[in-house]
């Protein structure tokens, strides 16, 4: 009776760290998920800031343009005092604006850079993840066989035993 007590014993310690296992593969499994949609999210915002990087930067090459017009108009019309003074105000505007959009073009710079690195944090957390969660699947069939042959050994010894 002893030698069906420990098989019992085996089967249930089986079992639970089959469940335990299972249990732990779905948990990294959902955090394989969560990530992979975080992965995802901070992609659409690099492609948003990137389109938004593009943007500025066009903006900005007509903003000095502008400048260098304004320049050369404000050079040539000196013997013209109101006219001058102007160009001189618009000109100081569209530098200040200028300089705004330059400032907006290295933040989104610097926004793209973290994006990217956060970006491949996640990338290599997800890898983990997933890592880990190929390793508890493998302990779960390894066990899913542990417990199928010790559930044959008592069908085995359930057996012997009614033939005693």
């Amino acid at each position: 009776m002893s030698h069906l007590e420990s098989i019992k014993q085996k089967i249930a310690s089986l079992r639970v760290q089959q469940e335990e296992s299972q249990a732990k593969a779905e948990e990294l499994s959902i955090k394989v998920k969560t990530l992979e949609q975080e992965n995802l999210a901070k992609e659409q915002e690099i492609t948003s800031l990137s389109h938004r990087n593009q943007l500025l930067e066009v903006d900005n090459e007509k903003l000095e343009t502008t400048i260098k017009e304004l320049k050369s108009a404000a050079a040539d019309s000196s013997d013209h005092v109101t006219q001058n003074e102007t160009l001189q105000r618009r000109l100081q505007l569209w530098e200040d604006e200028a300089e705004e959009a330059d400032k907006k073009l290295r933040d989104t710079h610097e926004k793209l850079r973290q994006t990217d690195v956060k970006a491949g944090h996640f990338e290599r957390k997800v890898q983990a993840l997933e890592n880990a969660r190929d390793q508890w699947e493998s302990k779960y069939e390894e066990m899913a066989k542990k417990y199928a042959e010790v559930q044959k050994e008592l069908d085995e010894f359930k057996i012997e035993i009614g033939n005693i």
